[in-house]
């Protein structure tokens, strides 16, 4: 049996190791943040030791074999079920979300169990990679892994949610081939709308449908986004 020192140093390491990873994802405001991530690596620390450890008594009786392996095998298993409560998929805008973190959550609890069995620096090294992937290459990829298509798309300022269901019916009526749309909150209060459409639009019908939202009340600046250019 391991020492209670190395036991709390065991659950520490996996805290802050798992809190490196969650500062990065609280940051950018995921469903799954700090406290999440720290909660599924020293969750997954303990469940090991308590494997490895936590039945050694019972080695003492005759006939008795046990594999330390087998909770943590289920640890790694089991997080998927948390991990499928970060995927979303909205259903206005067609799109998944959330599998990085669902990623990211799986990953922290390998890092939890290496931090459990005492393999610090694998358990560190594994945190480094991870938080230079989630935080360093996302401005690499938007910058050097670009779509091969890129989409005519509308960004609408709203005052009110009832300019929202103004717009819709705008696009509808104009059957406007959209991709997916997209509202945000904005530190004013307000809310910002992207609108993607799917295909491309002729110039003049997409001044009809700016020119329509425009007279919608509570509908503020619209920017129009085209491949290679934008303009308000």
């Amino acid at each position: 049996m391991i020492s209670t020192v190395d036991v709390v140093m065991r659950l520490l390491t996996a805290a802050v190791l798992g809190a490196v990873i969650g500062v990065n994802r609280g940051r950018l405001e995921w469903a799954a943040g700090l406290r999440t991530h720290m909660l599924v690596s020293v969750g997954a620390a303990l469940a090991v030791i308590v494997s490895a450890y936590g039945f050694q008594h019972a080695l003492t009786y005759d006939h008795v074999v046990l594999d330390p392996s087998r909770i943590a095998a289920q640890v790694i298993s089991g997080i998927g079920f948390l991990g499928a409560g970060t995927i979303l998929f909205l259903q206005k805008e067609q799109v998944i979300k959330g599998l990085t973190t669902a990623a990211g959550l799986w990953a922290v609890a390998a890092v939890g169990l290496a931090a459990g069995t005492g393999l610090y620096i694998p358990a560190v090294a594994a945190t480094t990679i991870l938080w230079v992937i989630l935080a360093l290459l996302k401005p690499l990829e938007r910058r050097f892994v670009r779509p091969r298509r890129q989409y005519t798309s509308l960004l609408i300022e709203l005052s009110t949610g009832s300019a929202l269901s103004a717009v819709e019916r705008v696009l509808d009526n104009f059957h406007a081939p959209v991709r997916y749309m997209l509202l945000r909150r904005q530190q004013d209060g307000h809310d910002s709308l992207d609108v993607r459409f799917a295909t491309a639009i002729a110039l003049s019908k997409l001044t009809e449908i700016v020119d329509a939202c425009r007279a919608i009340e509570g509908a503020g600046a619209i920017t129009i986004a085209t491949p290679g250019r934008s303009r308000d």
